[in-house]
């Protein structure tokens, strides 16, 4: 019998003879989670690279600093993500994350954070004809209005806080609206997925102060045992922003099932990320069935309210079906020929990501 979340009028059609929607775009598309504010050109890649060497941090951050200020990330051409090549009549809303590398700590952190916030102010207004910086649910809905894509700033490393609580309310004040606890390392507030410690003691205080500042705490990159103490710590919903099903692709970036059911019973968000070593495991390249494969295994475990989009967008290697703005929003007929009713396949791309932001800012 076919799973209870798939259209009736699906039942026994093949993929093949049900292409009806191919010409359909999504209304409106959140994204979770990229990279693409952070993420310079290509030919800038050893810059990023000698960062994580000590001995020419310094001299290389004077250098990265430079380029910032005169690249605006995220209209460049050839990207996952371009405010450019956003589909003609799609309401968009893109994540942007400030990135911190796991080798910058203490000032050296707050510095990366202050010098991408400083890109990010500067490029809503060089791009202010196409995009808006938006703080809350109503403000991504009133810049689809004027035409506009919406853009939310976020941070993906806690070492943005330097182990300082007050600096919750600096970013606060910032605007940013979401920050991933830690990425694959250690920091201040715990470990990542390459470690095997939990939440520190300011961590779990650094929770608490994100959620009295309405900051979504975002789980994505957290080890299982910093998840376990998270659960004993939130009060509030909380997002794995670009996160998909260990069950499907068994990488430790993905989340267990448990995990799953825990945060489809608290209402939190879970983002399907496009990476490719996050879609499944073996030697063949990944591809949309791949992704597929995680829908249909986390609406299985009851996450249908719960489910969106987290590309991660210019941070990874993505499969060739899911390397643009036009093919994200290609997701929607996809999903619809996949036997998905158009209320879920709108869940997905775009309304259970605003649901949850206005029940939280």
């Amino acid at each position: 019998m076919p799973p209870p979340f798939l259209r009736r009028e699906a039942f026994g059609v093949s993929i093949q003879s049900a292409k009806r929607s191919d010409h359909m775009l999504p209304y409106a598309l959140i994204d979770l989670h990229c990279d693409t504010l952070t993420a310079l050109r290509p030919e800038d890649a050893p810059l990023l690279a000698a960062l994580r060497d000590p001995a020419r941090r310094r001299e290389t951050a004077s250098a990265l600093a430079d380029r910032v200020r005169e690249t605006n990330t995220l209209d460049l051409p050839g990207r996952h993500f371009s405010l450019s090549a956003i589909p003609e009549g799609v309401h968009w809303c893109q994540c942007c994350a400030i990135f911190i590398p796991d080798g910058l700590i203490q000032e050296e952190a707050v510095s990366c954070y202050d010098l991408h916030r400083r890109s990010f102010s500067r490029q809503m207004e060089a791009l202010s004809d196409k995009v808006l910086p938006c703080h809350t649910a109503d403000s991504i809905e009133s810049a689809w209005a004027q035409g506009k894509a919406a853009a939310v700033l976020t941070v993906e490393n806690g070492s943005a806080l330097a182990g300082q609580l007050d600096r919750v309310e600096t970013l606060a004040r910032d605007g940013v609206r979401m920050v991933t606890l830690t990425w694959n390392g250690e920091n201040e507030i715990g470990s990542g997925s390459g470690t095997d410690h939990g939440l520190s003691s300011f961590g779990r205080e650094a929770v608490r102060a994100l959620e009295e500042h309405s900051i979504l705490v975002d789980v994505s990159h957290l080890n299982d045992r910093g998840f376990n103490d998270l659960l004993k710590t939130a009060s509030r919903p909380f997002v794995a922003s670009h996160s998909n099903a260990r069950a499907v692709c068994g990488h430790r970036r993905n989340l267990a099932d448990e995990q799953i059911r825990e945060m489809v019973r608290r209402g939190c968000l879970i983002g399907l990320n496009y990476c490719v070593d996050f879609l499944h495991t073996g030697d063949r390249p990944a591809g949309l069935d791949d992704l597929w494969r995680h829908v249909e295994h986390l609406l299985e475990l009851g996450a249908e309210r719960c489910l969106a989009l987290g590309s991660d967008a210019d941070g990874a290697d993505f499969p060739p079906g899911l390397d643009s703005p036009e093919r994200f929003a290609g997701l929607y007929p996809y999903l619809l020929d996949r036997g998905l009713s158009t209320e879920l396949a709108e869940g997905i791309l775009w309304k259970n990501a605003l649901g949850f932001f206005r029940k939280i800012w």
